[in-house]
């Protein structure tokens, strides 16, 4: 699968701290790639480092299998959004998103409709011509946003999207993620996992600067081979009967009140797994809370689940 960025081997220091220490990662091009990890697992410096903000100490970047990151053959097609930023405060939105337009090389005439578009992206027209320093601080982080979009960029490097917006704009920004142009890589740093597993189709965690796991998401879950049911209790259920009476899969009740059903997507359609399961549920007399398709990401990273190995 063609990459859109790689990392191979990649090392970057501060002083004695090891940021990242031979990070190697592959982000398929075309796919909103979910990077996940704890405070100082090096998810921010490893955006640093791809769009050349920080120099490499050992390793090698490649974006859009043009190399490491130059301003003559990426300005324009990679774009950044960071997790921290500071504006002029006197300056004017349409001001400063026609700053960075002329900055990414875009075409003069074609600047003016770049910005009318990304601030209606954002829900910000109405503010077009309003100063920074009059702007709250979600509205600031919509405007990092808005210019990590401008120009539609072939690969765009957000961190923490989620950070500072309210609920409505949460849902805004998510649509406008999900709905990206399907040529667009957009990769995602973020402890905000819900969001992360609703928009990302692959994930990646890494931890003190090092690949820990890479997969699919569905793999990552479990989404394309289990389902799990929440249930009022689980007393009564005998997983082994259940195994042999439903054939092609495999039960395990966790935490008294969860039902996990495994099976192989090969033999078994969703809705068969769902017929047999709720029949023998109902005959039990079970109370069923939620049918939910393989696990939350969250419980997956807290619990350290084996994924698919890099």
């Amino acid at each position: 699968m063609e990459a859109a960025l790689k990392f191979k081997g990649v090392e970057k220091r501060f002083g004695k701290c090891r940021a990242l220490d031979g990070l190697n990662l592959s982000v398929p091009k075309g796919s909103a790639f979910g990077l996940v990890g704890s405070n100082g697992a090096g998810k921010t410096t490893s955006f640093s480092v791809a769009v050349g903000l920080e120099r490499l100490d050992a390793g090698a970047i490649d974006l859009l299998g043009e190399g490491a990151f130059s301003a003559a053959v990426h300005s324009g097609r990679v774009s950044v959004m960071p997790q921290d930023t500071q504006f002029q405060p006197y300056a004017r939105l349409t001001e400063l998103l026609t700053l960075y337009a002329h900055l990414q090389g875009m075409e003069r005439s074609s600047i003016p409709g770049a910005v009318s578009e990304v601030l209606e992206w954002v829900h910000l027209s109405d503010r077009a011509n309003a100063q920074i320093r009059t702007l709250s601080h979600g509205m600031r982080r919509r405007v990092v946003i808005a210019q990590a979009f401008l120009g539609h960029p072939e690969l765009v490097l957000l961190d923490e999207p989620m950070s500072g917006l309210d609920p409505r704009e949460v849902v805004n920004i998510r649509n406008l993620l999900c709905n990206r142009p399907g040529h667009q890589t957009v990769v995602i740093s973020s402890h905000n996992l819900y969001e992360v597993q609703r928009i990302c189709d692959h994930v990646a965690f890494i931890e003190k600067g090092r690949l820990v796991r890479q997969a699919r998401m569905d793999e990552v879950t479990g989404r394309s081979h289990s389902i799990t049911y929440s249930l009022g209790d689980t007393s009564g259920i005998d997983t082994a009967s259940m195994d042999k009476s439903l054939p092609g899969m495999v039960f395990e009740v966790v935490d008294g009140t969860t039902l996990v059903c495994r099976y192989a997507e090969t033999e078994r359609m969703v809705h068969e797994v769902n017929e047999m399961v709720l029949k023998y549920l109902l005959a039990e007399k079970k109370e069923i809370h939620e049918i939910r398709k393989g696990s939350d990401l969250e419980s997956v990273y807290i619990s350290g689940a084996d994924l698919p190995q890099a």
